[in-house]
């Protein structure tokens, strides 16, 4: 049977990524983001809801999303669903948690608050960029890597 593992996810970050290094020296981050869905009721009223998600990033991703993201900062992920279990030391109860590893990522904004930039789109009124910025390459390492050029210049 197939099965297919993809999130998309356009948000802003809750909190400064939490960047540290395994014993190896492998970086990993920690984010949390906001999904935000707006609609209308039936009875004509807005209503909205918000989605926080948990997010890993590794490698260097994970170093350039530290360098880069603060608080508040918007940003598009690309990744796949993990679901995390383990038993609480304090309760001893069984604990889970859903989250995303983080496979690719675009900067949504430049931090300037002007709005306007889009990092290779067309221009237009879109909320994402139409074309991937240089440090959205693809990886094939399992496990979450990071698929980045040890190169990587930011587009800003």
């Amino acid at each position: 049977m197939a099965s297919f593992n993809k999130v998309i996810l356009v948000g802003n970050l809750t909190r400064d990524p939490e960047l540290r290094y395994t014993p190896n020296g492998r970086a990993i981050a920690k984010l949390g983001i906001a999904v935000n869905r707006s609609w209308k009721s039936e009875s004509g009223e807005s209503r909205e809801e918000v989605t926080f998600v948990d997010v890993d990033a590794f490698g260097r991703q994970a170093e350039v999303l530290g360098q880069y993201l603060k608080k508040g900062r918007p940003i598009m992920i690309e990744g796949r669903l993990k679901l995390d279990q383990w038993e609480d030391k304090q309760s001893g109860q069984k604990r889970s948690r859903l989250g995303v590893v983080m496979e690719s990522f675009q900067f949504l904004d430049s931090g300037s608050n002007r709005g306007d930039d889009n990092y290779g789109g067309d221009g237009g009124n879109s909320d994402a960029p139409q074309h991937p910025a240089p440090h959205t390459k693809r990886s094939s390492q399992p496990q979450g890597g990071s698929g980045m050029e040890d190169d990587f210049d930011p587009p800003f």
